[in-house]
């Protein structure tokens, strides 16, 4: 059975309104470890993309199968230690770390080209400033020829406006402040509620909450966005409200 978009918003918001009314009848645990929701051992990887505002960038990574955590930051500038109100010549960032096994680069840099417009000069979308320019960040010969690679691709598509990213490779990454990881994630508090109250720090950290984060941005694949919701209704079934896995 297929939903309108309407519908399936509603039932969105059913379930937003069932863990609110649920919220007095479960167990809630003061705070979960990071080491319960975050992987361990894994040899990751890990790839800096910018392309527009770091709150929304970040969401469209984080339900891509092989993409463990991801965070926001600053990158590509000269300035030492920037901030949000002062980041200088860097633009906004999101690293993802990756398990090679699962995921390669090539198919990183597929989500990054679907995921913004390239071509917008100065900004993205509403968005206007330097420090929403488009730039893969690579580390070493490989990952540039694949960047260079998708960036020809990508402007073969039209030749009549250029694809402005640059291809950088990558300095320092300078990690944004802890209220803007995770930034989708917590504009719904009751989703919070379910990791257990975690640090700001772990939050940043978690496997979980790297793919909750995409949840609420309604980015992840549908069948993803589905199995979330019914690990979420389970869980409020049960009376149990900590998200251990995904």
């Amino acid at each position: 059975m297929k939903f309108s978009n309407k519908k399936v918003s509603l039932l969105r918001f059913a379930l937003w309104i069932l863990v609110a009314e649920s919220a007095l009848a479960i167990r809630l645990p003061e705070r979960v470890s990071e080491s319960i929701v975050n992987e361990a051992n894994l040899p990751l990887k890990t790839a800096v993309f910018a392309l527009g505002s770091f709150w929304r960038s970040e969401a469209f990574f984080g339900c891509v199968p092989g993409v463990v955590r991801t965070s926001v930051g600053y990158a590509g500038g000269t300035k030492v230690n920037p901030e949000f109100r002062n980041l200088g010549d860097h633009a906004e960032a999101v690293q993802v770390e990756y398990d090679p096994r699962m995921i390669q680069f090539r198919k990183l840099l597929d989500v990054f080209w679907s995921s913004h417009d390239s071509r917008q000069i100065f900004g993205q979308g509403p968005d206007v400033g330097n420090q929403y320019r488009s730039i893969i960040f690579v580390n070493g010969t490989e990952e540039t020829r694949l960047a260079a690679v998708g960036k020809e691709k990508e402007q073969t598509r039209d030749r009549s406006t250029l694809v402005t990213t640059e291809i950088q490779q990558l300095g320092t990454f300078y990690l944004a402040e802890s209220e803007h990881q995770k930034f989708e994630l917590k504009r719904n508090p009751n989703l919070l509620q379910l990791l257990g109250n975690m640090r700001d720090e772990e939050l940043t950290r978690s496997s979980v909450a790297t793919k909750l984060n995409s949840y609420t941005a309604e980015l992840c694949p549908s069948k993803i966005q589905k199995d979330i919701e019914g690990k979420i209704s389970e869980i409020f079934r049960k009376g149990w409200p900590v998200l251990r896995d995904i």
